[in-house]
């Protein structure tokens, strides 16, 4: 009887064998262990257990597809041979390409020694091949339902950017060259910084010390003509002889200060538009303390822009308001606009959404961090607080530009020593502010979880059932097309939403690179178009492509509908006197 023939060995069998091993298990365990034992752990918001997760899934997706695996496989060991041949090639000092060819935007290897010294050159171009493999290989995960893949996607690019040699004293070149001309100094000065930011929970990204609320930021001159527990209102000084008869309230987003739109001169949308000839209105959110937890949406709706726009019409005379939502900001203008609407108010008579969302069924990479399991953990140790703190709010937006806002500020705080550079974008984007416990479910659950605000009447507000389709007032839609928190096709969903008219604009920068982009400092672009359509790539296709800032095209589109000019009206009144000046009380609570 012949030989049964022997299957032959498979490379996914190879992987089963190895992930079920006892002592890869035990090594998984210590890697987290490391993990958890780093002080960087407390600093870096990288979820341990979500990353080994992650793989895990990838593998799982791989072995199930021993072609996959194997066609992958065979590339990396394709590319790590190609490597050694250039390595020794360069060595005997033929300046062949390099394998990989490097960015040269990519911060992370601007230093020489990335490029003439051989061997942080064959360093640098080993993990692209092996960063480029993994994020390659997680592209393919097709067997993978979508919203796994996403995580997958986002947590492999997280391990890749995490284990950057740039990121760690001995393969960074600059890092050594700094610690020997020093003597060390930089390691000393860079634990200090360390410390410091262990207190706060953070890596600093912005040399505090440089600013000042109220002194170089948010200096606009005006004062705050009313205050209740929940915001202050300021009103802006004039700053032509007279202005448009309808006033502007901006409403910015309740997790952040209001000076985003009101930063240093030149670069102030406050100050932009008083010079404009606009009365301007800020609603400035107070810091909620822990009694504060049981503050809803309708609070919100009622003790903020509600309020606001009673005092408005009472110091103006104006019967109508202009509004602009910022981020989510602007999902509160959708709500207010909604519930008035159903109650006939016609305050409101234009709205202006600066990079925000109505519909929710596509949030992008904010997805990986929102499901009911998370939301169910999240309100666990949010409880007993009453609030989530600004700061870990933050932690995931910075984990979506990871190189950008967190391992660049690793290397330059404690590795070089260095303090970060006084830029103002980046101060405001850690000066976060907390949100009520029931206030954070509520708008998770409803808008992330559910998107019930594009379901007529599944939200109600005041008895009143919020249906989008209802809002007739003209609108002007702003995203951008860079933006990781709003992406823009879901912010130019609006125009399909609502049934007023919709200008909608793409800016060329992200979620805030958009939104402050005065037309002094002459970059960028937007995109612009006078179709009606709906469909946002078409849109796109079709849209003219302007230099510059989109300010003035905002500023012309209101001319036409902000009234005739008037004398400008009084700071306050007799029934609104001025409270303190602005930038107020609130803005710098803690």
């Amino acid at each position: 009887m012949p030989d049964e023939q022997t299957k032959p060995i498979q490379l996914s069998d190879v992987y089963k064998l190895w992930v079920t091993n006892p002592l890869t298990q035990s090594w998984i365990t210590w890697q987290k262990v490391l993990w958890a034992s780093s002080p960087l752990s407390r600093l870096v918001p990288l979820d341990a257990e979500e990353l080994w997760r992650a793989f895990e899934q990838l593998g799982e997706d791989l072995t199930a597809r021993p072609e996959l695996l194997e066609e992958r496989t065979a590339e990396l060991l394709r590319r790590y041979n190609e490597l050694s041949v250039w390595t020794l090639s360069r060595a005997l000092g033929q300046p062949d390409p390099e394998p990989v060819a490097t960015d040269k935007q990519d911060k992370r290897f601007q230093d020489e020694a990335w490029t003439n010294n051989l061997i942080f050159n064959t360093l640098k171009q080993s993990y692209l091949i092996l960063s480029n493999w993994l994020v390659g290989t997680a592209n393919q995960a097709d067997g993978l339902d979508p919203q796994t893949r996403q995580r997958v996607k986002f947590y492999v690019r997280q391990f890749v950017d995490a284990i950057s040699p740039s990121n760690f004293l001995l393969t960074n070149p600059a890092a050594l060259h700094e610690t020997l001309n020093s003597g060390g100094e930089n390691l000393r000065r860079g634990l200090e910084q360390m410390l410091d930011d262990m207190k706060q929970g953070e890596v600093s990204v912005s040399g505090k010390e440089h600013f000042q609320i109220g002194q170089n930021l948010a200096i606009s001159p005006g004062q705050v003509i009313f205050r209740n527990e929940l915001v202050e209102l300021i009103q802006y000084s004039p700053a032509t002889e007279q202005v448009y008869q309808i006033p502007i309230l901006i409403i910015p987003p309740w997790i952040n200060k209001f000076y985003i739109l009101d930063l240093r001169p030149g670069r102030s949308l406050v100050e932009y538009l008083v010079q404009q000839g606009h009365t301007v209105f800020m609603i400035s959110w107070r810091n909620p303390k822990p009694a504060m937890q049981n503050l809803v949406m309708e609070d919100y709706v009622r003790l903020g822009p509600l309020a606001a726009m009673q005092v408005i019409k009472a110091v103006t005379g104006s019967e109508k308001i202009n509004l602009l939502g910022h981020c989510i900001g602007g999902t509160l203008v959708s709500v207010l606009l909604a519930y008035q609407s159903a109650v006939q108010d016609a305050t409101a008579n234009t709205a202006t959404f600066l990079t925000s969302l109505q519909d929710f069924s596509d949030v992008g990479e904010t997805a990986v961090f929102v499901s009911r399991e998370w939301l169910a953990e999240i309100e666990k140790w949010v409880h007993p607080k009453g609030y989530i703190d600004g700061v870990e709010m933050n932690a995931i937006f910075k984990l979506m530009r990871d190189n950008d806002l967190i391992w660049n500020f690793v290397v330059n705080n404690y590795l070089l020593g260095k303090t970060p550079l006084d830029f103002d974008l980046l101060y405001w984007s850690s000066d976060g502010i907390r949100m009520p416990r029931a206030f954070h479910s509520e708008y998770l659950r409803n808008c992330y979880i559910e998107n019930n605000l594009v379901k007529p009447n599944r939200i109600r507000m005041f008895g009143q059932g919020i249906d989008l389709s209802c809002i007739q007032t003209p609108s002007y839609v702003v995203a951008g097309i860079e933006d990781h928190i709003v992406p823009w096709r879901s912010a130019h969903r609006t125009r399909a939403l609502f049934s007023g008219s919709t200008r909608l604009i793409l800016g060329s920068g992200g979620h805030i690179g958009t939104t402050v982009n005065p037309p002094s400092a002459i970059k960028g672009f937007y995109y612009s178009n006078d179709s009606d359509t709906t469909d946002s790539d078409q849109w796109l296709k079709t849209a003219q492509r302007n230099p510059g800032s989109w300010w003035p095209d905002w500023n012309k589109w209101l001319d036409t509908q902000s009234g005739a000019k008037v004398a400008p009206p009084s700071l306050g009144g007799t029934a609104y006197p001025p409270l303190a000046n602005a930038p107020g009380t609130y803005v710098v609570e803690a």
